[in-house]
């Protein structure tokens, strides 16, 4: 008879902060989550994006304001099963309805859900954003989820039900010219988010 499998050891927030600082690390239901830094399309996407959104929306410039947008904000969420323990996550950029969130907190993370989070897919990465981050973002309440795919130059938006449960993604696709839920009051030239 074989021995019984050892049952493997939950990981806390002290794991999340020994990883060291060039990697990416997020505490999603007791399993730590370690990934390189962004590759170079990953990290375009990104930067352009913000870019995009961070004029009319953040500061109001050429657009509405009345938002605080954020590169790799770390997120704390309470772990429903495991009382007094978090999840983690680190999407790649997140906005907040300013008058949801008027100031920033003292804290080194938000505990406060952001009203849009986007995802920059990859390879490594692509499975635990659709997965794991993709229903903790719907039960904590994110109204609106886009993932980013810079490879196949997608763009898919997702808008929360009151089910609490993802609509059907919309996906745009290569250099499509869009207006997207919640940053409708501009168009969206996706050609800048992939690498040139």
């Amino acid at each position: 008879m074989g021995q019984p499998a050892e049952k493997q050891r939950r990981a806390t927030y002290a794991d999340l902060e020994a990883v060291p600082p060039n990697k990416v690390a997020e505490l999603i239901g007791g399993v730590l989550h370690v990934m390189p830094r962004p590759a170079p399309r990953h990290s375009r996407a990104e930067s352009a994006l913000q870019g995009e959104l961070f004029g009319p929306f953040d500061r109001g410039r050429g657009g509405p304001g009345g938002w605080t947008i954020l590169v790799e904000p770390e997120l704390h969420f309470p772990d429903p099963h495991a009382p007094g323990e978090i999840d983690a996550l680190v999407p790649d950029l997140a906005g907040w309805r300013i008058e949801r969130m008027p100031e920033l907190p003292e804290t080194a993370y938000f505990a406060l859900a952001p009203d849009w989070i986007c995802e920059v897919l990859s390879p490594s990465t692509e499975d635990v954003d659709r997965d794991e981050k993709m229903p903790i973002y719907a039960r904590e309440g994110v109204r609106h989820a886009w993932l980013v795919d810079p490879v196949k130059r997608t763009l898919e938006v997702y808008v929360l039900g009151a089910d609490r449960r993802w609509g059907p993604a919309v996906v745009h696709r290569d250099a499509a010219r869009v207006r997207v839920e919640p940053f409708e009051a501009i168009e969206l030239d996706l050609s800048v988010l992939w690498a040139r």
